[in-house]
């Protein structure tokens, strides 16, 4: 059995992809950057998801020897040009402090109504192989932002954004149903075929 690396040590999101690769019946052994203390994680010095999804994902497959995949992801606010983007996980200044990020969000868009609260998440998903191998695909997943969080489910801005044709928000959904229409699902759906392909 081939395995695989998730360049992230957020245990959600382990689980998240553990669930969609699960799906497709891949026949791999996933494990996140956890089992590898001794590898430092990468800094995100790209300018686009794309870029920093195959920074951390080169970096864990030369250092581990094994396939690595990694992901980029965030929010893009249409009345923002597009930001918090790839800065959402520091949006507030600290990495990863989800409430922070998302009061702060909400702060800055107290006074915009409805019509102009068009959002979407965006993924990159990024596979890399010792030898060099590497391959991008991208995923979103299109919604308005909520003027207020609802539902204790998902991470980061999920209790905000409402899917288009939804009338709950991605942390009111369950995780099958978010996996589903998810950026992340669609993006790493989209690698499925290419993780076939690669490593059979």
């Amino acid at each position: 059995m081939t395995r695989l690396i998730l360049a992230t040590r957020n245990t959600k999101k382990v689980a998240e992809l553990r669930a969609i690769l699960a799906d497709a019946a891949l026949p791999h052994d996933l494990v996140g950057a956890d089992a590898y203390p001794e590898v430092p994680d990468v800094r995100e010095t790209g300018v686009t998801f794309a870029e920093n999804a195959l920074l951390k994902a080169r970096s864990l497959a030369r250092a581990t020897g094994h396939p690595a995949i990694a992901d980029d992801s965030g929010l893009c606010v249409d009345v923002l040009g597009g930001a918090p983007g790839i800065f959402s996980a520091r949006w507030a200044g600290a990495h990863g402090d989800d409430r922070a990020n998302l009061n702060l969000l909400l702060a800055q868009l107290s006074d915009i109504d409805e019509p102009h609260r068009a959002a979407h998440f965006a993924c990159a998903a990024a596979l890399a192989l010792p030898d060099g191998t590497e391959h991008v695909v991208e995923g979103r997943l299109e919604g308005t932002l909520r003027h207020a969080p609802s539902g204790t489910g998902g991470f980061g801005y999920d209790p905000i954004l409402q899917p288009a044709g939804e009338t709950r928000t991605c942390a009111e959904l369950t995780p099958d149903e978010k996996n589903s229409i998810s950026h992340r699902g669609k993006a790493f759906r989209a690698l499925v075929p290419v993780l076939r392909e690669l490593l059979g």
